[in-house]
């Protein structure tokens, strides 16, 4: 067997309004509660268990979700839709662009709890060369 990532545990401040926020993006299924988790399953079957925990523990975390050229196009038009400012860069240092790294196309948000969120249409390195922001 092969080492895959299965799961990842996300906190958040609201549980529910995360997994929905991130589902909503990435036109996902919000899965069944199971104790304190409520996942989200992307599509190669990695879960992001989101769980409410005390926002003073909360540390800002980065997920990045690869997603097709159509897929970038209906996540970003809803972004754009629910006004969620959205940046090239992951510093926050590009807002309202998006970046055009490896070939593709890539862009950061914060999700409710303050998780950086990245969707991009080229893994990283795709192309040879990383680019200076990442």
């Amino acid at each position: 067997m092969s080492v895959e990532l299965n799961h990842t545990i996300v906190f958040a401040r609201d549980n529910r309004a995360s997994a929905e926020f991130l589902a909503n993006i990435l036109d996902l299924r919000v899965g069944t509660a199971w104790g304190p988790f409520v996942p989200v399953a992307t599509d190669n079957g990695v879960t992001l268990d989101f769980a409410t925990a005390d926002p003073e523990l909360i540390r800002a975390q980065h997920y990045a979700f690869l997603v097709s050229e159509e897929e970038f196009d209906a996540a970003f038009a809803r972004i754009r839709g629910a006004g969620i400012a959205y940046y090239a860069d992951p510093h926050m240092r590009q807002p309202g662009e998006i970046n055009h790294h490896h070939g593709g196309r890539g862009v950061y948000f914060l999700d409710p709890s303050g998780h950086g969120m990245e969707i991009l249409t080229q893994p990283y390195g795709s192309h040879g060369t990383a680019p200076s922001d990442a």
